[in-house]
């Protein structure tokens, strides 16, 4: 008796083997940070190319989510930690959307970027889209039935003009962004639009000149390198927070769909959200803007040029947006790695 209970109990506390044909279990997802999820989903598309159809970061889990198109993508995915989701449309074909989009309808008053949520591109048309301009916009999106939605918004785009702290141009107001340097000598990133080549600035209005532009590139896009000229002001690699506080700024990084960050800006001060939107479009009255990042936060006139960014990583340029922070809005950033790119500055 006490033979065959002990058989029993073997039976039932051993591990199962698998039967012969069935499917291995797969792997969970890893849970990760924002930033190694963002280091992750660049080397994953890298791999991946053409059988990849964009990633984004799920906060509450802490999971990468890659959009495949191909088996073998998903268990290359699976393989590196993240999660692996079987999507329809291609980036060649959301690509081509958003290049009839340029052609036929860059309207001021529209943004579009292709959502790796829903897996096409997201068209927005603001108030001032109306009667034949509208019918054309509506009429461009339509023809790409699934890969393409079109939404409206009560509000304007505009780039945010009239860090987070103030800096000056005349009788224009802008935001800091971040402090660099181009050969060890000392510059701060701010929005392009915010002052052409040659402009001066003061940090305060009409107080003495601190700095004059060294490069600016605004439309197409929205940077402008400011060379500070004073010997007075102090530039360390920080921003600010709430109550005094302030963050330390190491380095430029490239951020991923769903991921939690900062904004900070002279008028609206620090507020959170998430990013929403990479390479997206917005088509301002004074111009058209490409590449930027989407991002779920609000702003207002003052803040542009304004840091968005993740723990010690700079992220972006506050260029414009719709709504304001009484009733909420949709913001667009400068990349500061395509800033840094351009002008030589590194951050510091």
């Amino acid at each position: 008796m006490l033979a065959g209970a002990g058989a029993a109990l073997l039976a039932l506390t051993a591990p199962a083997l698998p039967q012969a044909g069935a499917a291995v279990p797969r792997p969970a997802p890893a849970v990760i940070t924002p930033a190694v999820a963002g280091e992750l989903s660049s080397r994953l598309a890298t791999r991946l190319g053409k059988e990849a159809a964009g990633a984004y970061y799920e906060a509450g889990s802490g999971r990468l989510v890659v959009n495949v198109l191909t088996d073998g993508a998903a268990e290359t995915v699976r393989a590196a930690g993240a999660e692996a989701r079987p999507v329809r449309h291609s980036p060649a074909e959301l690509d081509a959307v958003r290049a009839a989009l340029r052609e036929e309808a860059a309207i001021p008053g529209t943004a579009w970027s292709a959502d790796p949520r829903l897996n096409k591109v997201v068209v927005t048309a603001d108030r001032t889209v109306t009667g034949a301009r509208l019918d054309r916009l509506e009429g461009v999106v339509g023809r790409f039935g699934a890969m393409a939605v079109l939404e409206r918004t009560d509000s304007e785009f505009t780039p945010f003009l009239v860090g987070g702290d103030p800096v000056w141009t005349g009788r224009e107001r802008c935001s800091l962004g971040f402090n660099v340097t181009v050969d060890g000598r000392p510059h701060f990133l701010t929005a392009g639009h915010c002052g052409g080549g040659g402009a001066h600035w003061s940090a305060s209005r009409g107080g003495p000149r601190i700095g004059v532009v060294a490069q600016a590139r605004f439309p197409g896009e929205d940077y402008a390198l400011v060379r500070f000229t004073s010997s007075s002001v102090t530039s360390p690699g920080l921003v600010g927070l709430s109550g005094g506080r302030t963050q330390r700024i190491t380095r430029a990084a490239d951020p991923v769909v769903g991921q939690q960050a900062l904004r900070g800006g002279s008028t609206s001060g620090l507020r959170s959200g998430a990013v929403t939107g990479l390479d997206a479009t917005v088509n301002y009255r004074e111009g058209t803007v490409h590449g930027l990042i989407e991002a779920d936060m609000c702003a207002e006139p003052g803040d542009s040029g304004g840091p968005l960014f993740a723990g010690t990583a700079a992220l972006g340029l506050v260029s414009g947006g719709i709504g304001d922070c009484s009733g909420g809005g949709t913001t667009f950033y400068q990349p500061v790695t395509g800033a840094l790119r351009a002008t030589g500055a590194a951050i510091g």
